[in-house]
């Protein structure tokens, strides 16, 4: 992964990428990919970041805590350059059918995948205003549209992710800020992996649980979501606003 090859995107150089979630998985990628572009990373994730570009400031926080979510960008903002594009992709997947989900699931999917977006936009969103620049992008997931067995606490966190990105877009667009999302299916990381399910398991689907396989035969890599994370901080993406690039291979039909 860390040996990708990156489109190369000029103007990204010397940007500040504040990313969370980047100690492993779909993180770590597009740390690494925004890296290859020469920007400066900030990390952030509730675990410490062992792996991380030269160049990265890495910081951890519990992203299900507001008051510490805050407290860190305050000291960032000090700290550091100003932000110039947010990448959420720190997410919790919990599973289970709903006659059966905790309450505690349900509320960790929702404190991460989508109060924790909340209040990072919030803090970051009054200094692109004055800046007029800027872009804020999370990653959610293709569950956001195709509903899942045993995943309703995910699918719905991620459905309000990225509606609340659509709403925020609207509000941002203005002042020169784009807001957007990409909607990740299978990705070979340690989220995946940890539900008990290999490649090839993937790639077949389940026609008993209504899940489509993925018609291009392969599982993602964290460098194919970290490429349209890229384009989308890019000026190469100048004129996208309000949009979800679903990168599935074809998993959810285009949906």
């Amino acid at each position: 992964m860390h040996n990708t090859v990156y489109p190369h995107y000029p103007d990204l150089a010397g940007k500040t990428i504040l990313i969370t979630g980047a100690a492993q998985g779909i993180g770590q990628a597009v740390a690494y990919a925004f890296a290859a572009q020469e920007a400066r990373l900030i990390l952030i994730d509730a675990q410490s970041v062992t792996s991380a570009p030269p160049q990265a400031a890495c910081y951890t926080a519990d992203l299900r805590d507001s008051t510490q979510i805050s407290a860190l960008l305050r000291q960032i903002q000090a700290e550091q350059a100003p932000i110039d594009c947010l990448v959420h992709v720190a997410g919790v997947l919990r599973t289970g059918a709903v006659t059966d989900l905790q309450e505690a699931d349900w509320r960790a999917c929702f404190a991460v995948n989508v109060d924790a977006l909340f209040h990072l936009c919030q803090a970051l969103a009054p200094a692109m205003q004055a800046r007029r620049s800027g872009a804020m992008i999370c990653v959610a997931s293709n569950a956001a549209s195709t509903p899942r067995q045993q995943m309703a606490a995910y699918a719905a966190s991620k459905a309000a992710a990225l509606q609340f990105m659509r709403c925020l877009a609207l509000e941002m667009a203005p002042y020169g800020v784009r807001c957007n999302t990409v909607s990740p299916g299978s990705t070979a990381s340690p989220m995946l992996y940890g539900m008990g399910v290999d490649d090839a398991a993937c790639i077949v689907g389940n026609p008993e649980r209504f899940r489509l396989g993925i018609p291009l035969g392969r599982v993602a890599q964290g460098a194919d979501v970290a490429n349209s994370v890229l384009f989308l901080a890019s000026d190469a993406a100048r004129h996208l606003c309000m949009q979800n690039l679903i990168v599935d291979g074809g998993a959810s039909l285009g949906g």
